[in-house]
């Protein structure tokens, strides 16, 4: 019995730490008008085909899925906008346009 019971502890341990991880997005303005977003987690793994979108007044501007190398360049928009990563919930990140660094 404590064989099951400390074998149940272990997977359920293993399990957690399998799903925790958090997604990460940072965003730059390459200063050609452009903007290249980077996403990922923090376990590590890639955002290869992570949905990705830019959002501008409520509607989407631009949609499309991070690289093999986890990003996405994009035209920069005129005013403000927002660049969404989304892999599922839980999984979201959403940068403002005032927050991208050139």
């Amino acid at each position: 019995m404590k064989k099951i019971m400390f074998s149940s502890v272990l997977v359920a341990l293993m399990s957690s730490s399998a799903f925790a991880h958090t997604a990460l997005m940072s965003c730059f303005d390459n200063g050609d008008g452009t903007v290249t977003c980077e996403g990922g987690f923090s376990d590590g793994s890639s955002a290869s085909g992570v949905q990705f979108s830019v959002i501008q007044n409520g509607k989407v501007v631009i949609e499309g899925k991070f690289d093999k190398e986890s990003t996405y360049t994009f035209k920069k928009p005129e005013g403000e906008y927002k660049a969404k990563f989304f892999a599922g919930e839980g999984h979201e990140v959403v940068v403002n346009s005032k927050d991208i660094a050139q």
